[in-house]
């Protein structure tokens, strides 16, 4: 992490267990303002559940994540952690953008009306004003003609498009992407870490777990190794995905050459 940009998310100590099966030991992990990170490891090491942690989409166990100098989920008091209200959530959640492995777009409305539900439905942001840059956006990801379509009659590839649009549309400090292109077909994935690209250009803060090494090597400013439930190894992309250190990274990077 450059020393000259502030810090944007925080995370400390983060445990979180689902009944005995302990999935996240220990997590800390800062990310600067502006800084692309992405997340690699294999399956089942917690890095899905550590994304989801930082939304509070899942409730950590024990520690801390800070996103934009405040505490998500909770309120430290006297060395405990007291759980914030539904409201107080979903206020600290209009900061934050989420991309999910299945696009999760609504079937009954158009590429638009999903793109602006959010800034309309739950942030109260002027209709008029949401479908300007709800239009900009779809123009953004290449899907200025399929304003009016309805997900059903649109590729993997063009919903994903469309779901990275309507994260942007509240105008996050971050966004999240949890194997975005792990739904698709191989053909089809190019167009979207295409599109992931452009807000990474234009400085925006993001977390982004995949296996897509060649992404990882050509956007990200930062590469995190995690594997069992901890970070094993981090650094530049050039380092950890060509000179890593330790024995666990080298043997899951082996896959991929």
């Amino acid at each position: 992490m450059r020393a000259d940009r502030a810090t944007l998310v925080r995370a400390r100590n983060v445990h979180k267990a689902f009944g005995p099966l302990e999935v996240l030991k220990g997590i800390d992990l800062d990310v600067a303002l502006g800084e692309v990170v992405v997340i690699l490891g294999p399956s089942g090491s917690g890095k899905s559940t550590f994304l989801r942690c930082i939304n509070h989409l899942e409730a950590i166990d024990r520690g801390s994540i800070e996103v934009d100098g405040e505490q998500i989920g909770y309120r430290l008091r006297d060395g405990r952690l007291d759980k914030l209200s539904s409201r107080e959530i979903a206020r600290q959640r209009r900061k934050i953008g989420m991309v999910f492995q299945q696009f999760n777009l609504y079937p009954h409305m158009t590429t638009l009306q999903n793109v602006i539900e959010a800034p309309v439905g739950v942030h109260g942001q002027n209709r008029d004003e949401a479908i300007h840059y709800g239009r900009e956006l779809l123009s953004r990801v290449g899907l200025a003609d399929k304003i009016d379509a309805y997900p059903r009659q649109l590729s993997g590839g063009q919903q994903q498009r469309v779901a990275i649009a309507r994260a942007l549309a509240i105008r996050p400090k971050l966004m999240l992407f949890d194997e975005p292109t792990s739904a698709l077909d191989p053909e089809l994935v190019g167009e979207v870490l295409a599109t992931m690209r452009d807000p990474a250009s234009q400085g925006l803060t993001m977390i982004v777990v995949t296996h897509e090494i060649g992404f990882a090597r050509e956007a990200a400013d930062r590469v995190v190794f995690m594997d069992g439930g901890s970070v094993i190894e981090t650094g530049p992309p050039e380092e950890v995905l060509i000179r890593p250190q330790h024995p666990r990274t080298r043997a899951f990077l082996s896959r991929f050459i």
